[in-house]
């Protein structure tokens, strides 16, 4: 069978029209709400993972910083449900488009990088040249983080999408190779089996955690300049 492995990662079309934007619309349909005064189990786990999840990100922003809180909680609930979503069979992942993940990470940079700019600009002047720095070195150090800075959303948007790229490319090899061997070798097929499933959940972890590191990098930016 002659399969393309980056098949998978390919935008879908229905009817020649890109499907992407649907799928980016999904995830918040699968979010449960509730309309009641008493919540079920479900909903009152779900407000207690996202209030301990803001409260960790949040605790070291003063007053201006957790006005952006609810859009650092909703930023991590789309990614980990996206991540979540693209493990299930036949799925496309969004998170594995690069172009997707900078449209993510760049506005979110450059808003925090203006605000310290409006707010704050000695202490983010400060940021491109460290104290006690020897003078010679002033104009290298000053480019050098003028660099640092200005790649801060790429290495987002790349480290995002490489984790999941490369963890949905491993787990469709071993699948494969699963079932090549199913033919040739129970005992070999029942290994390989057992390394895709520990696979696979390490996979969600992944996609969990990924999200979580997504938007603290996110988060850590906020600081520095608030």
């Amino acid at each position: 069978m002659n399969e393309n492995l980056f098949a998978s990662f390919i935008a879908p079309t229905i009817l020649g029209l890109p499907a992407a934007v649907l799928i980016i619309l999904f995830p918040p349909l699968l979010i449960p709400t509730s309309k009641y005064l008493i919540n079920n189990r479900l909903i009152t786990t779900q407000q207690w993972l996202i209030k301990l999840t803001s409260k960790q990100m949040m605790t070291m922003h003063n007053t201006k910083g957790r006005t952006w809180s609810l859009m650092l909680v909703s930023l991590i609930i789309f990614i980990a449900t996206t991540n979540l979503l693209g493990l299930l069979p036949h799925s496309f992942t969004p998170t594995t488009q690069l172009s997707m993940n900078l449209a993510m990470a760049t506005p979110l940079w450059a808003g925090a990088v203006i605000m310290g700019f409006r707010s704050k600009i000695k202490n983010a002047l400060a940021h491109f040249l460290p104290q006690g720095t020897p003078t010679p070195l002033i104009p290298m150090l000053v480019i050098i983080e003028t660099i640092s800075l200005l790649i801060q959303p790429m290495a987002l948007a790349v480290r995002l999408t490489a984790n999941i790229t490369a963890g949905h490319l491993l787990m469709h090899l071993i699948g494969s190779a699963t079932l090549a061997m199913s033919t040739i070798n129970l005992p070999s097929t029942l290994i390989i089996f057992t390394i895709l499933i520990l696979l696979t959940i390490l996979e969600i972890a992944v996609a969990l955690i990924q999200a979580y590191v997504f938007t603290l990098l996110v988060s850590l930016y906020l600081h520095d300049n608030t």
